[in-house]
């Protein structure tokens, strides 16, 4: 499972900037004033080769009774309880404040595991930064610039070394395909897969929020075995109010990680929503291979039924690598459809691509369209050869690569992908630029070469005076 970092603090400490410099996004709202992020955001981050969870909060106003920053805290307390690990930030620039004692208290009664961040500390010496917030007794106060980036790479590492090894979920070596059923509440994903195995496995009713948890089911099918996950449904985070569904969404992102292939399941009946379009794209950003099932697609007339594939090819447009199938889960129509391509799709992102093979496809990809000039130097892609899968990735060779622009990479994943038929996976291109021997070397001339650029020099002269 991947670990999850919880960002705590008073609002406009700085929470939402660490946020998108840990995903590598803007993900979340940034601005100078207090109370902007209200709802919990999660995101994925990554150092070197681990990934992580990361959720930011609202800020936690301990003195709120009602109103809004009474909802802000409850939510920041909901995500305290999913955490591994907390961050709590401070702010280096005002100090310790009576908030910010209040909060420490209420973070020790919770036994989690937590780091002490003081933000804004750019330009300032460490000692004097952290000098107040030693009082606190939550250990060595680290001091950061979420803005600048100052030691927040260092920081992450010591963050993610805090951790006790993750426990790996159920089966994770495993050679047959695991599929994580997921989408919003109530779009039937128990009753999918009630009807994939042709049994009342896991309750199935038409009330939202039914599965608390991420259920995992063995089973076999045409002579093949499989692992589904059954996960709870995500809901717009402002709809998470009950206790017990405080751990659905983690556990949902966390089952998405853990398997191979990702079942999304959209209701044709509903238009496609914000909350399904960012969970497609977290499925994408983990690399999972992917298959949509639009369901509830029986009754639907033709005009129902044509506006709900536009809204989709509108909505969804990223999805252009993955199989559409509409189905009726309650009725099993289309389940068979279904798990080819779900079969497909764990072909693909299992696929083993033979060197030889991808360097053919390279070679006729650059002579259809060569890599745009970067000045007076245009890059140069000499081989590829397979990095990994699950999902695919391919890694080239050559010089300047770190110039090539991010259009001709989606065009290489196209000509890779139609290539070797890749559908059901995205696909993921690494560049990596031969270092050149001479750089930074100075030439040293022989005695020889030496007297030779002396009488050229000489010649130079009486010529041109």
């Amino acid at each position: 499972m991947l670990p999850t970092l919880v960002l705590v603090g008073r609002p406009n400490v700085g929470k939402s900037t660490l946020f998108n410099r840990l995903t590598r996004s803007r993900d979340a709202l940034v601005a100078d004033l207090p109370g902007l992020t209200r709802d919990r955001h999660y995101g994925r981050g990554r150092v070197g080769e681990r990934p992580y969870l990361v959720v930011d909060t609202g800020g936690l106003e301990p003195v709120a009774k009602e109103g809004i920053l009474h909802e802000m805290a409850k939510q920041t307390r909901q995500a305290i309880d999913e955490a591994d690990l907390v961050l709590f930030l401070v702010d280096g620039r005002d100090g310790l404040t009576p908030q910010d004692r209040i909060i420490a208290t209420q973070l020790r009664k919770t036994g989690r595991p937590l780091l002490l961040l003081v933000n804004k500390a750019e330009g300032m010496k460490r000692e004097r930064v952290t000098s107040d917030f030693h009082e606190l007794g939550l250990g060595q106060p680290i001091p950061i610039s979420s803005a600048h980036g100052d030691n927040v790479t260092e920081m992450i590492e010591v963050a993610l070394n805090e951790l006790p090894e993750q426990e790996s979920l159920p089966d994770e070596k495993t050679d047959h395909p695991k599929l994580a059923i997921v989408g919003r509440p109530n779009v039937g994903k128990s009753t999918l897969v009630n009807a994939i195995l042709g049994e009342e496995r896991v309750i199935a009713f038409d009330q939202p929020g039914t599965t608390r948890d991420s259920i995992y089911i063995d089973f076999e099918r045409a002579g093949r075995h499989y692992t589904i996950i059954d996960t709870a449904g995500v809901r717009r985070r402002g709809k998470i109010d009950e206790a017990i569904e405080k751990f659905s969404v983690v556990k949902t992102l966390q089952a998405i990680e853990d398997a191979n292939v990702v079942i999304l399941v959209v209701d044709a009946r509903d238009q496609i929503t914000e909350q399904d379009a960012h969970l497609a794209d977290f499925v994408l950003q983990a690399g999972r291979a992917l298959v949509l099932a639009v369901n509830k697609w029986d009754g639907l007339d033709d005009y129902k039924r044509d506006t709900a594939k536009r809204d989709i090819d509108r909505k969804l447009h990223f999805l252009d690598f993955a199989k559409h199938h509409f189905i009726s889960a309650l009725n099993g129509t289309g389940v068979d459809a279904l798990l080819k391509s779900v079969n497909a799709a764990y072909a693909a992102a299992m696929a083993k691509l033979p060197t030889p093979q991808l360097t053919r496809v390279l070679e006729a990809a650059i002579e259809r369209q060569q890599p745009p000039r970067s000045g007076a130097f245009r890059p140069k892609m000499r081989y590829a050869h397979q990095g990994g899968s699950n999902p695919p990735l391919i890694v080239i060779h050559g010089s300047a690569l770190e110039k090539v622009p991010e259009t001709y990479r989606r065009y290489l994943e196209t000509c890779f992908s139609e290539a070797f038929r890749l559908q059901g996976t995205p696909l993921r291109i690494e560049f990596k630029s031969g270092k050149n021997p001479f750089e930074g070397k100075k030439k040293v001339l022989t005695e020889s070469e030496q007297r030779a650029a002396h009488r050229a020099r000489i010649r130079g002269r009486r010529l041109y005076g």
